[in-house]
């Protein structure tokens, strides 16, 4: 099928969505927040803080790029326990911290998010319940179609709630075991950054608003933006098991309406870098755009020629993403001491 964006493709879908410029995008709004929405998060949020998180720092597994790499685990809502990584700086002290959020299939590794945008940094990346073998809970799937789909039935029990959770519970071992960014709990201390793409940029984006250690973020390609605008648009993504679902139970939108990250982005007013692409076969960018267009703080843009698929220069423009990384965060958190 031909792409308003031009590649060449064999899906039976355009993931440009018959956009080819950001200007349309931009227009894009959140829906409505449904009633409690913002109760519902608040609750969520000081019961996942009030976790004590128990978190263990394991052996040094690996160093590289200036950073020493401990396997980690600690304790989330439910007493689940999960694991994940942290990474330290190999010299001198801690003066940054960041939580970073992963996509959808979960971390086997921590790969190319270290290093950390600032150097300095101690960064936790946690593996939420479910995904990745550090993650992995026996009574939730591992496959993001059916990960997407537990617990959909209610906003008590569906999963993606306490995948949120993680990260808050995660921020917390990270302040427990590093000391140094311990104020980030205080009124005015230095604050921690948060990273999350796809996956990780939809959950960032529900789970911000609501926890005030943090300072600035960063969306990649992020998920779960205008859920009833992606009810529409058919992918290659975790949104497409949705969309099944929705099909034979539509009375589903009640609960998607509280797990929206564009209806999330209009109460986060923490400095946020999106960056959105134009062509994704697995996040529709209209919900991308959503997102970032909702964002009730002050925000960056960077768009992204694609999103979930290899092409011709997406080496360069990660290569400008990291550099705008760096920047964007360095101007916008406070470095510890």
């Amino acid at each position: 099928m031909a792409s308003s964006v031009a590649f060449s493709h064999d899906f039976a879908f355009d993931p440009a969505y018959g956009y080819d410029a950001p200007d349309a995008l931009l227009g894009i709004p959140a829906p409505p927040a449904p009633d409690g929405f913002d109760a519902f998060w608040q609750d969520r949020c000081a019961r996942a803080r009030a976790v004590d998180t128990r978190p263990v720092l394991g052996p040094v597994e690996e160093e590289r790029d200036g950073v020493r790499i401990h396997g980690v685990t600690y304790t989330s809502v439910g007493g689940v326990r999960l694991g994940g990584w942290l990474a330290l700086p190999a010299e001198g002290p801690v003066r940054y911290g960041f939580v970073v959020g992963h996509g959808y299939g979960g971390r086997q590794e921590p790969g190319r998010d270290l290093p950390a945008p600032l150097p300095g940094a101690a960064v936790i990346l946690p593996c939420v319940r479910g995904m990745g073998e550090r993650g992995r809970v026996d009574s939730i799937p591992d496959l993001a179609a059916e990960h997407v789909l537990h617990g959909i039935g209610s906003r008590d029990t569906y999963v993606i709630g306490d995948c949120a959770a993680d990260l808050w519970c995660a921020a917390s071992a990270l302040t427990a075991l590093v000391p140094e960014l311990a104020e980030a709990d205080l009124p005015g201390g230095p604050r921690l950054g948060y990273l999350g793409e796809s996956f990780g940029g939809g959950l960032g984006a529900l789970a911000l608003p609501w926890d005030d250690r943090f300072g600035a973020a960063q969306l990649t390609v992020p998920t779960f933006g205008n859920h009833p605008l992606r009810l529409t648009l058919p992918c290659a993504g975790s949104g497409e098991a949705v969309r099944a679902h929705h099909r034979e139970h539509p009375e589903v939108v009640n609960v998607l309406g509280y797990f929206d990250a564009a209806a999330a982005a209009t109460r986060l007013t923490l400095p946020t870098l999106v960056a959105a692409a134009l062509f994704d076969p697995s996040v529709p960018p209209p919900g991308q755009f959503a997102v970032h267009n909702a964002l009730a703080g002050e925000r960056e843009l960077q768009v992204l020629t694609a999103g979930h698929f290899a092409y011709r220069g997406m080496v360069a423009e990660a290569a400008e993403l990291d550099a705008n990384r760096t920047r964007f965060f360095g101007e916008r958190l406070t470095a510890v001491g």
